[in-house]
């Protein structure tokens, strides 16, 4: 390697790291790039993503409703995307032949319904722009020292040593504070680790019975908290999951790690009403269908499993006719249908998408380059930093953001 000849080390081979590797290098083709994956597998989260399709984005167009799906580093994040937003990323997939599109509920995807398709793109821009990719190469320690050509030092763990003018660590979220050691030692104070985006247990429970029911819309709170989502709720063996329970641990990750995930959960199935409403409105139904049995008439549109599940639950026997259900288990229903309490006993990953709150202070990082602050020429992107989002695609475009603008940042400063 020519002494004049500056080098980009990239650390991780995930959606971040690819992303400032190969914008540095299409940004300033001098740059020597090399990408460090200390596993066997390049791009992994992209590609269990979204059940195997990558969740590549979000059709969020405007910032500051966009950083409000961000439990951490929503500010940030606020500065970051005036340099590159949804749309960036929308049309940069577009310029290299993948084009995505939107779901209902706003998540945005290939057409082609692969993750391949992004994990391609990527690989082909590594190669067209001869950023080098060293697999099973873990990076042990970091030294700097000031006024060298190529001021930094890496060594892996094999004891070989590298050289860099610049390094961008992209390596994830650590789930430990004690795998953070190699970066509190450049001076780098961290927020420690905890879940994000996990499913609530409940073992034992009945509701478990239920494993595969789906409500469109629930409303879930956790007892003697501010924390409440609205949203899907999915009925699994252990618990419960879906977009509402997801919603609640990443915005409660660090209230919820506190009290070692045991804690309990209201969950209003019927979200349009509350105890006073839905009395009312079953007075009426009571007075409409008097003679019907009450198990034949599910008047809200729930999953007939679940109705047959409350109805138990407020010990109202099936054959029962309308017009013949007591007070005390009317009551006991409209309690059971707004207000139904759950104890939640430890948690879950949710499938492969692990995601920690927590990681590099923001403090310490310049949002307008995604430079270190303590040292000069070293960046950081991705969930690396004390950035986390709810599910949706929000991850990958923190990852996006934050590669692209440490690659033009560094390509500026060769």
């Amino acid at each position: 390697m020519s002494d004049k000849k500056k080098r980009l080390i990239v650390i991780g081979g995930g959606a971040a790291g690819f992303f400032c590797a190969v914008n540095a290098a299409r940004l300033h083709p001098s740059l020597e790039v090399i990408i460090l994956e200390k596993t066997g597998k390049l791009l992994s989260k992209v590609k269990v993503s979204g059940g195997g399709r990558c969740n590549v984005t979000h059709s969020c167009f405007s910032i500051s409703d966009m950083v409000r799906h961000y439990p951490r580093g929503g500010n940030f994040l606020k500065k970051a995307f005036h340099q590159f937003f949804t749309t960036d990323t929308i049309q940069w997939f577009a310029d290299r032949g993948v084009q995505l599109k939107t779901e209902d509920d706003g998540r945005m995807f290939p057409v082609t319904n692969t993750s391949q398709t992004i994990i391609d793109c990527l690989i082909r821009e590594a190669n067209k722009y001869g950023v080098e990719v060293r697999m099973m190469a873990d990076v042990k320690s970091l030294k700097y020292e000031a006024g060298a050509d190529q001021p930094f030092t890496l060594e892996l763990a094999d004891n070989r040593l590298l050289n860099a003018g610049f390094v961008c660590i992209a390596s994830g979220g650590y789930a430990k504070l004690s795998q953070f050691g190699w970066l509190q030692l450049l001076g780098h104070h961290i927020a420690e680790p905890v879940p994000s985006l996990f499913t609530f247990n409940m073992p034992g429970n009945a509701i478990t019975q239920l494993m595969g029911v789906s409500v469109p819309e629930a409303h879930v709170k956790v007892t003697g908290t501010n924390l409440s989502a609205k949203g899907p709720l999915l009925i699994t063996h252990w618990g419960m999951s879906g977009p509402a329970i997801l919603r609640l641990s990443a915005w409660g990750a660090r209230q919820l790690a506190m009290g070692n995930w045991q804690f309990a959960i209201i969950v209003n199935w019927l979200p349009d009403y509350n105890e006073n409403t839905l009395r009312e409105h079953l007075q009426q139904l009571r007075f409409e269908l008097a003679s019907q049995k009450i198990i034949n008439r599910n008047p809200f549109n729930l999953p007939q499993r679940l109705w047959q599940y409350l109805l138990a639950q407020s010990g109202i026997q099936e054959e029962k006719r309308w017009a013949d259900v007591s007070a005390k288990e009317q009551n006991k229903l409209i309690a059971n249908c707004c207000a139904q309490e759950f104890k939640v006993q430890g948690k879950t990953t949710f499938k492969e998408e692990f995601v920690t709150a927590g990681g590099i202070q923001l403090a310490e990082v310049d949002a307008n380059t995604m430079q270190s602050k303590i040292m000069p020429g070293l960046y950081f992107a991705g969930e690396i930093l004390d950035v986390d989002g709810i599910t949706g695609g929000f991850n990958f475009q923190n990852a996006w953001t934050t590669g692209f603008i440490a690659a033009k940042a560094i390509a500026a400063g060769v």
